[in-house]
C-alpha cells in the first residue's frame, strides 16, 4: 500500500544519456535546461525540439519535467526569454519552471505558462518568515531552500509554509563554498557569472595565506598552500529518514546537471532504496555502497545534523569531482597509474587538478583489474605530473547503457517547432526629477558630512545607540542572508530601530520585506544583494511595495543605462567600495580571519565574520566613481560606498575597479 505522502527523487539531467538514465532508475521528476538561460550553462542542455520529445517519454512514464530558466535576465533578454518560455509552454509543456529572476516570474504570467513555479535555491529564500509573503504576494508553488539548512531549521521553514506553497530540498550533490546567489567570486574576476550559470569556479583553486617568503602571519601561524574553499559533495545518505517526516518537503533534489549517466542512475537508484526500504539494513548498505561508487567528491553531511554539524572543507582530502583512484607513478616517459578499483573499457579517467600543469582527459580502453597498472600513455598530447591524482569521472557499464537503450528505443520523433512572436510587454519608466542622494555605508555609525548621507549596517550595536534625532535621515542596510535561527534577533533589532525613529532601511533581499508587515511612512528600497538586473524585477518589486532598487552590480555600461531608461523605480547603484567576493556560512579550520590569502595569479583577499556569516573581500575596490556623471545623467538618484574596515595585514591594491562595466556580464 502507497503512503500518504511520499517526497519526489528529482534528478538532474544536462545531456540526453544523463535523462536517459533518470527514466531507467526510476526517478519521479527530472530536471533539465535548454541551451540558454539555465544556471549550469556548462552542462550540454537541451534544444527545444530535443526536449519536447524526451518530456513525452518522461510524461509516458508518470515523471515529471522540470525545465530551468534561473539566469539572472539583462535588460535586453526579456524578449528572448518570454518566446523561449511560450515555445516551452506549446510545444514541451513542462510540469514547472526553476527561476531566480523576478523578471521570469513576470515573463512566465504574460507567456501564459500554466505550469508550476518554483523558486530556485539562488532566489536566496532562507528563512521561515518569507514564505508566507512569497505565498501571499509572488504566488509561487515551491521554494528549493538552501543546502547549508540544517534539518531543525527545514523544519522551521516546513512549519511556516503556507498550504499552497511546498519546499524541495537538496540531498546529494556538489556544495558551493559561497551561498547560493551570494557569490559574486568568478563574476569579479572576469565577468562570468555564476547567476549566469558561467561560474569558472575560482574556490577550487589552490590559495596561500601568511608570509610569501614563508615566515606566516603576525599570529605566527605557518605559510599554507591548500585548496581552502573547496567543498566536499553533500551527502543526506541514511539521514533521509529524518528528512522524510517533514511532509512539505515534496521533493528530494540530487545535484549534478554536468554529471553522466552512471552518476544519475546510481544516486537515484541509491536514495529510492533509502526512501522505500530505508529500514532494511541490508538494502541501507547496498544504497551507501551506491553512492560511494557514483562518482562524486568525498562527501559530508554540512550542516544537516545540528548536534553534528561538519565543515565541508578538509584541506587533507581530495576535493576533485571523480572516485580517487590513484597517483601518477612511474617515469615520465612511461607513466601509469596503479587504480584501486577495476576498471572498465570505456570508463573516463582525468588526470590532475583543472588548474594544475599535466592536467588531461583520457578514456580507458581495456579492462584493469583493482589493483593493476595502467598506462596512461595520453599519445605526446601532455605528460603527466608525477604524483598527481587520478579520478574516474564517468563509466559506461553495459548493463546501464542497455538500460538507457531500452528507453530510447520508445522515443518519438522530432517535430518541428513554429516559431514564438511573444514580446515582453515592460511597465511605463518612471520619469526621473529628484536630485541624486550619496550614501556611504558602514559598520558603525558616524555623522553625515557635506551631502553625504549616512548608511550602517544592522547590528546589536547599531540598534542599542540608535540616537533619535539622526534616525529618521539615517539607512539602515539590512544583511545579504537571513538564517531561520537568526531571523528573531534580526527582527527584534529592526524592531528596535523603528521604536527609535529609523525610518529608511535598504532589504538585502526581497522576501525581507515580510519583517516589516507592509508598514507606512517607511522608505524600503531593494538593495544591491537583490540582484535587480531588468525592467520586469523591479516591477514586480515594486508591486511587492518597494520605494526604489539598486541595480545588480555585475551588470555593464550598456546594461545600467538600459535599465535606467526602463526602469518604473527609482535606481541606485554602488559607485565605490569593499564588495565582496562571496558570503559563506563555512570556514576552513586553516584560514585566519583578517589575514590576507593569494591566489595562484597573485590576487589578494581576506576573509571577515559578520554576524553569523564569513565574508570574503578582494584586496581591491569596486570603484566606478568617474562613471558618477554618466550614470546621473542617466536617472540614477541614489549612490552608495561601501565602507569596510580593512584589516592592518591586508595593503588595498590601486587598480581598476569597474567589475563588468567594459566587458559586460556574461
Amino acid at each position: 500500500m502507497k503512503p500518504d505522502y511520499q517526497p519526489a527523487i528529482l534528478a538532474p539531467a544536462g545531456n540526453r544519456a544523463a535523462f536517459l538514465a533518470t527514466l531507467a532508475a526510476g526517478a519521479d521528476a527530472v530536471y533539465c535546461g535548454l541551451k540558454s538561460m539555465s544556471a549550469r550553462m556548462e552542462a550540454k542542455n537541451f534544444s527545444m525540439e530535443e526536449l519536447a520529445q524526451l518530456t513525452q517519454m518522461a510524461h509516458d512514464r508518470k515523471v515529471k519535467v522540470y525545465v530551468t530558466v534561473n539566469a539572472l535576465l539583462k535588460p535586453d533578454e526579456l524578449d528572448r526569454v518570454g518566446r523561449l518560455i511560450d515555445s516551452l509552454q506549446r510545444h514541451v509543456h513542462p510540469d514547472a519552471l526553476i527561476v531566480q529572476d523576478l523578471g521570469v516570474v513576470a515573463l512566465a504570467r504574460q507567456a501564459g505558462f500554466d505550469g508550476e513555479i518554483h523558486l530556485s535555491t539562488l532566489a536566496n529564500v532562507t528563512f521561515p518568515k518569507s514564505l508566507g509573503f512569497i505565498a501571499r504576494i509572488l504566488a509561487v508553488d515551491r521554494v528549493v531552500v538552501p543546502r547549508e539548512l540544517s534539518i531543525d531549521e527545514i523544519k522551521a521553514m516546513a512549519d511556516a509554509c503556507p498550504k499552497t506553497l511546498g519546499l524541495e530540498a537538496f540531498i546529494h550533490g556538489a556544495l558551493c563554498y559561497g551561498v547560493s546567489g551570494r557569490c559574486y567570486w568568478s563574476s569579479y574576476m572576469g565577468g562570468k557569472s555564476g547567476l549566469r550559470g558561467r561560474c569558472v569556479q575560482p574556490c577550487r583553486r589552490h590559495y596561500r595565506q601568511g608570509d610569501q617568503k614563508g615566515r606566516g602571519d603576525q599570529k605566527g601561524h605557518s605559510d599554507r598552500i591548500a585548496r581552502s574553499f573547496s567543498c566536499q559533495d553533500f551527502s543526506v545518505d541514511v539521514l533521509v529518514k529524518i528528512l522524510g517526516q517533514v511532509k512539505k518537503v515534496l521533493a528530494w533534489k540530487i545535484e549534478g546537471r554536468k554529471k553522466g549517466p552512471h552518476y544519475v542512475y546510481y544516486t537515484v537508484t541509491a536514495y529510492r532504496m533509502l526512501r522505500d526500504r530505508g529500514n532494511d539494513a541490508r538494502i541501507k548498505r547496498d544504497a551507501l555502497d551506491l553512492l560511494a561508487q557514483s562518482l562524486g567528491r568525498e562527501t559530508t553531511h554540512y550542516q544537516f545534523l545540528p548536534q553534528r554539524l561538519q565543515k565541508p572543507i578538509d584541506t587533507r582530502r581530495q576535493t576533485a569531482s571523480g572516485l580517487f583512484m590513484g597517483k601518477v607513478q612511474g617515469p615520465v616517459k612511461n607513466p601509469c597509474v596503479v587504480v584501486r578499483q577495476a576498471l572498465l573499457p570505456g570508463d573516463v579517467l582525468r588526470v590532475g587538478y583543472e588548474d594544475e600543469a599535466g592536467h588531461t582527459i583520457c578514456r580507458v580502453t581495456r579492462f584493469v583489474p583493482k589493483k593493476g597498472r595502467y598506462p596512461l600513455n595520453l599519445g605526446g598530447r601532455k605528460t603527466p605530473t608525477p604524483g598527481a591524482p587520478v579520478f574516474l569521472t564517468d563509466r559506461r557499464e553495459k548493463a546501464l547503457e542497455e538500460m538507457m537503450a531500452a528507453v530510447e528505443a520508445s522515443a518519438g520523433p522530432l517535430s518541428p517547432l513554429v516559431p514564438s512572436g511573444f514580446k515582453a510587454a515592460l511597465p511605463e519608466p518612471l520619469k526621473k526629477s529628484r536630485r541624486p542622494v550619496e550614501v556611504r555605508v558602514s559598520r558603525t555609525p558616524s555623522r553625515a558630512s557635506g551631502r553625504n548621507v549616512v548608511g550602517v549596517w544592522l547590528s546589536e550595536t547599531v540598534a542599542v545607540n540608535l540616537d533619535k534625532s539622526a534616525a529618521n535621515d539615517l539607512w539602515i542596510w539590512l544583511p545579504p542572508v537571513l538564517w531561520p535561527d537568526d531571523e528573531a534577533r534580526v527582527a527584534g533589532l529592526l524592531r528596535q530601530c523603528l521604536e527609535n525613529g529609523a525610518r529608511q532601511f535598504m532589504l538585502n533581499t526581497p522576501w525581507q520585506m515580510a519583517l516589516f508587515n507592509r508598514p507606512k511612512g517607511l522608505s524600503l528600497w531593494a538593495g544591491p544583494f537583490c540582484n535587480s538586473a531588468n525592467a520586469l524585477c523591479l516591477e514586480t518589486l515594486k508591486a511587492l511595495g518597494f520605494s526604489g532598487a539598486f541595480v545588480s552590480p555585475e551588470l555593464g555600461e550598456a546594461d545600467i543605462l538600459a535599465l535606467c531608461r526602463q526602469t518604473p523605480l527609482p535606481l541606485g547603484i554602488v559607485l565605490s567600495g569593499n564588495w565582496p567576493l562571496c558570503i559563506s556560512r563555512t570556514l576552513a579550520d586553516d584560514i585566519q580571519l583578517r589575514v590576507p590569502f593569494d591566489s595562484p595569479r597573485g590576487e589578494q583577499a581576506w576573509a571577515d565574520q559578520h554576524g553569523p556569516d564569513y565574508w570574503v573581500f578582494p584586496n581591491w575596490r569596486l570603484d566606478i566613481t568617474e562613471k558618477r556623471t554618466i550614470l546621473q545623467q542617466a536617472g540614477i538618484q541614489m549612490f552608495a560606498h561601501l565602507d569596510e574596515p580593512v584589516p592592518p595585514a591586508v595593503t588595498l591594491k590601486n587598480r581598476p575597479g569597474l567589475w563588468n562595466w567594459k566587458i559586460g556580464l556574461r
